[in-house]
């Protein structure tokens, strides 16, 4: 189960577009009327009027369900997945419809919701993607829904940009990090495959604070590709050996970053995470070096004055 939120300013093109598809089912509505489709936009906007201020009063949820769970998501069960997904995120006491498309070998409906409530408030949508996230993993763990293996289930074939970039950077990654003894050799594998690392480093010191990945003409942050993909987390795989080659080649190769490089991007992935556990199971030995500057403080004893 994953939930993709969307906001937007009309609810003509939103509702045309759930109601358009070819076998789509509107499953439920309420606080709409549903003799047509200009009837529920008609009922939509109406709402709007309570509160002309919010620019954005369009609400739309896509739930998408494993092809595993086929069999046993009837219409009366996605309505009921998603009135409770309604719940858990404080969707509620507002107008909304739940559409049931049929054109992919996975299950999915569309809900469309005013964020103005039937009493003239805003709905929040503060942290939602954060909460859409909690709320489909512990819906999935109550209902016995399958839980997929992460970015591997990922159909990438279908991705558009800027999607389809940022899935390739994760393979490439994914693939060469453990091939790779330190920052330098990650840098010349990625690079044959036309992705290139930048460091973020802080202010004007040399401390690098930052990872971004480029491939063409979009660049992403470590972490929107994966949070396995932070620079604290890939540094600490490379070790004391990764460090010293990331500093030694500052000044050619990893040209530093002093500000944050604009992205072309959302935050959010649709795809989603994984573990340098699960990533680097074979990785390559690195070869330990003694720090000598670590040495144990020896601790005096003080002498007793009589």
């Amino acid at each position: 189960m994953i939930g993709k939120i969307k906001k937007g300013s009309g609810f003509k093109g939103c509702v045309n577009y759930v109601l358009g598809k070819e076998q789509a089912v509107l499953l439920h509505a309420d606080g709409v009327l549903t003799e047509s489709r200009s009837d529920i936009i008609r009922s939509f906007c109406m709402q709007t009027g309570m509160n002309p201020d919010l620019k954005k009063p369009v609400g739309h949820i896509a739930l998408s369900y494993s092809a595993v769970d086929a069999p046993k998501l009837t219409d009366e069960k996605m309505v009921q997945l998603a009135q409770e997904y309604m719940r858990e995120m404080k969707i509620t006491d507002t107008q909304y419809i739940i559409v049931r498309h049929q054109d992919r070998e996975h299950p999915h409906v569309h809900i469309v919701f005013n964020r103005i409530d039937n009493n003239g408030k805003t709905i929040s949508d503060r942290n939602d993607m954060y909460r859409n996230e909690q709320v489909c993993k512990k819906l999935k763990a109550k209902h016995g829904l399958y839980f997929a293996k992460g970015k591997e289930q990922v159909k990438q074939h279908r991705l558009k940009e800027p999607d389809k970039s940022k899935y390739e950077i994760y393979t490439a990654v994914k693939n060469e990090i453990g091939k790779s003894r330190n920052w330098q050799q990650l840098q010349h594998r990625l690079a044959e495959k036309g992705i290139t690392i930048q460091f973020k480093r802080k202010g004007q010191t040399d401390e690098i604070q930052g990872i971004s990945f480029s491939k063409g003409e979009y660049t992403f942050k470590g972490s929107e590709i994966d949070r396995s993909f932070s620079f604290s987390k890939l540094d600490r795989y490379f070790g004391d050996t990764g460090l010293n080659v990331a500093e030694s080649q500052r000044q050619t190769a990893f040209a530093p970053i002093r500000e944050q490089i604009p992205t072309r991007s959302n935050a959010e992935s649709p795809f989603i995470s994984g573990s340098l556990g699960l990533f680097f199971a074979s990785p390559s030995p690195v070869d330990e070096e003694p720090n000598l500057n670590l040495r144990k403080k020896k601790k005096k004893k003080k002498r007793l004055k009589l």
